[in-house]
């Protein structure tokens, strides 16, 4: 029984990985696509994901699930608005990487799970402990800092934590898998995608086999791309702890800032320095209490069952 749980955790690791690496080898990816514009980009993905993701819950046989939820009066809106919003965060993303600002975007995500956690004490009236508001104070001294830095809001950062805040809260709130979920979630933007890519062919400002079959190709490929690290994600959320997950989650930020500031050379001053430091001590500090509060949460169940 142990070896098969090791087998499980470790099998899970690597899928898990697997998934945040792919996603923060996304910078190297939107510059592939251009000249197509951010918006041309997002719609094409939109309607190859909705594609992609149909032909897996074909050969899935998971399509009556997906149906069900349809029908279900109470999931839906959760997963209409999680269709919008992510496709908000797609849109941010693939501007932000493709106008030069990795580290920005790279910020967002960094910043995404101090945004969760409030939002958990606004929306779902979770009490948070005290360390945790340390976290979040520190979270905001950081954006301030940037901000001041900056000379603007970093709006970028702020608009992708946001919404990835507020999809992960439609998610909980709909219940359904990953799979059906998006697509659902693409097939509810797919209808202004497709008017979208018409009205660029009609126009004739379309890249989509103008530029090219490699071109047209790769734009094709962003269902493939957005589908397969999704489904190495559901696959290692069955085989791993949420603590392991959520220390997975920091690959894809840290990758996407070290190809910011190496590969892209974004310029990072001694104010921007500070800002993202503040951020990561706060994220060690609320990693670190989680982990604590989680085996002292244990240690007093098995102690009540002794």
């Amino acid at each position: 029984m142990r070896t098969d749980r090791r087998s499980d955790s470790a099998e899970g690791l690597a899928l898990g990985a697997g998934a945040y690496v792919l996603w923060g080898l996304f910078p190297l990816y939107w510059p592939l696509l251009e000249p197509a514009s951010a918006t041309e980009i997002l719609a094409h993905r939109v309607v190859w994901s909705l594609v992609t993701v149909t032909l897996v819950l074909l050969a899935a046989r998971r399509l009556r699930h997906a149906r069900d939820v349809v029908r279900d009066r109470r999931r839906m809106p959760y997963v209409a608005v999680g269709g919008i919003v992510v496709a908000l965060n797609w849109g941010t993303y693939i501007y932000a990487v493709n106008s030069g600002h990795v580290v920005e975007s790279s910020l967002g995500y960094f910043i995404n799970p101090l945004v969760t956690i409030a939002f958990g004490v606004v929306f779902l009236r979770e009490r948070l402990r005290p360390v945790q508001w340390l976290a979040l104070g520190l979270a905001a001294v950081a954006v301030v800092e940037l901000t001041w830095e900056y000379g603007r809001v970093p709006y970028i950062a702020l608009t992708l934590a946001l919404t990835f805040a507020v999809y992960g809260l439609m998610k909980k709130k709909a219940g359904v898998g990953s799979v059906e979920g998006l697509a659902l979630e693409t097939a509810t933007v797919a209808p202004v995608a497709i008017g979208y890519l018409v009205f660029l062919a009609v126009t004739g400002a379309s890249t989509f086999g103008s530029d090219g079959l490699g071109h047209a190709l790769l734009l094709a490929s962003t269902g493939v791309v957005t589908a397969v690290p999704l489904l190495l994600f559901g696959a290692a959320a069955t085989r791993l702890s949420l603590t392991a997950l959520g220390l997975l989650q920091y690959l894809a930020p840290i990758l996407q800032f070290a190809f910011g500031v190496l590969l892209f050379h974004e310029e990072m001053t001694t104010g921007r320095w500070l800002g993202f430091v503040l951020v990561w001590v706060a994220l060690v500090i609320i990693t670190v209490e989680a982990a604590h509060h989680r085996r002292s949460t244990l240690r007093a169940a098995a102690e009540n069952v002794v």
